[in-house]
């Protein structure tokens, strides 16, 4: 692996830690402290993903025009100004304000991030993706394991250490980042659309559409765990340190679960559809599981299901959107399907708040089951525009 993704591997680590301190117990902190209802948390942590919609789009287009290092700097920047006034003002509404700022300034962090991990491994395929990814979910396993412990005493202390991180994060990407750019993006591997027609530009696009439709609808259903279902487990008598123990095994499970999946990857190595299907028929079993769960041992089942199909679909997707870009524009197009997962966790705490408050978890549970059985069309369709592109010839 090259020097320059261990710099991106470090820089999510610890974007992530901090980030993962305050984002799973954004819904409880709203409902419980702040006495609002989940429709409102939901409307909270919606405008928090709308503005990440945004931000990604943004960043995508900054990293396109401006550079990776500098996408990030103005990223971070805006987050840290976003954190930091979340710190000292964190009544409502000034919690969903901020909150929202930064939904958006994050959000711009992400796609330069991944696309930069294409640029500084291109002959890492699958791999710098799957790099950047398991270094998300170490920071999801240590920030909620702590952020737990941490909340039981007060959250202020959350706000702290969030912000802390993020300036750890600052000065990584400060030093680091500079000489990571995409001057050699022109040896990158050939992809589907490096032949030399105009309009080889529209099927690949159609294509990032399709499965980027895919993911925003899984991402309605996996947002629910950060909030219609961790208030639910307030409600069954779980204690904060329980919940964060879902988390702490999600994020280890992602990391020392890679040899347990290594001989399928292996097996269906270029066949990325294959793999996105599996991921989310897991993703929806998990929900099933959910649906019958009244302990920790039942959520932890539904957990490691969900687990294991993340680590198969996640991966796979900015590689997808990797393959697909033109060069000079991986940028966008990791700005477009970030933002597809993105419109999901939008879409999807305020849906689910709805749906809990007006007719109970258990119909939560089937409509979200429902949405992850729609994001399996799109997955096995989105490359109908490449084969008819193909045909054409």
């Amino acid at each position: 692996m090259p020097k320059k993704m261990w710099f991106l591997i470090i820089g999510m680590l610890v974007n992530n830690t901090g980030g993962s301190f305050l984002w799973p117990l954004n819904a409880i902190y709203i409902h419980d402290h702040l006495g609002k209802s989940l429709v409102i948390a939901g409307l909270a942590l919606t405008l928090n993903s709308a503005a990440g919609v945004v931000g990604n789009l943004v960043g995508g287009f900054l990293f396109d025009k401006l550079g990776g290092y500098r996408a990030i700097m103005i990223g971070i920047s805006c987050t840290i100004i976003s954190v930091g006034c979340l710190t000292l003002w964190h009544g409502w509404p000034q919690y969903m304000w901020f909150l929202t700022l930064l939904g958006f300034s994050n959000g711009i962090v992400f796609p330069s991030m991944f696309a930069m991990a294409g640029a500084a491994w291109p002959e890492g395929g699958r791999r710098a993706f799957n790099a950047v990814f398991l270094a998300q979910n170490v920071g999801v396993a240590v920030g909620p394991a702590l952020a737990g412990i941490v909340a039981s005493y007060s959250f202020e202390y959350l706000f702290i250490i969030n912000l802390t991180m993020f300036v750890i994060f600052f000065f990584i990407a400060l030093t680091t980042y500079k000489n990571i750019g995409v001057d050699h993006v022109a040896d990158t591997p050939r992809s589907v659309l490096s032949e030399s027609q105009p309009i080889k530009y529209k099927s690949p696009f159609y294509a990032l559409l399709i499965v980027s439709s895919a993911m925003m609808f899984v991402w309605v259903a996996y947002s629910q765990w950060s909030a219609t279902i961790s208030s639910y487990t307030q409600d069954l008598g779980l204690t904060l340190r329980e919940y964060s123990v879902l988390w702490t095994i999600n994020g280890l499970l992602i990391v020392l679960g890679q040899p347990l999946i290594a001989p399928l990857v292996r097996r269906w190595e270029g066949k990325s559809k294959r793999q996105l299907i599996f991921g989310i028929c897991m993703v929806l079993v998990s929900f099933i599981v959910v649906g019958f769960a009244e302990n920790l041992a039942m959520f932890a089942t539904a957990m490691v299901i969900l687990t294991f199909g993340e680590m198969f679909f996640w991966p796979v997707v900015p590689m997808i959107a990797n393959q697909l870009a033109p060069k000079g524009r991986q940028g966008f197009y990791q700005g477009i399907v970030n933002s597809a997962s993105t419109m999901g966790r939008m879409i999807g705490p305020l849906l689910g708040g709805i749906l809990v408050e007006s007719y109970g978890f258990t119909l939560m549970v089937g409509v979200m089951v429902g949405c992850l059985a729609l994001a399996v069309v799109p997955s096995l369709l989105y490359d109908l525009p490449l084969k008819k592109q193909s045909a054409t010839k």
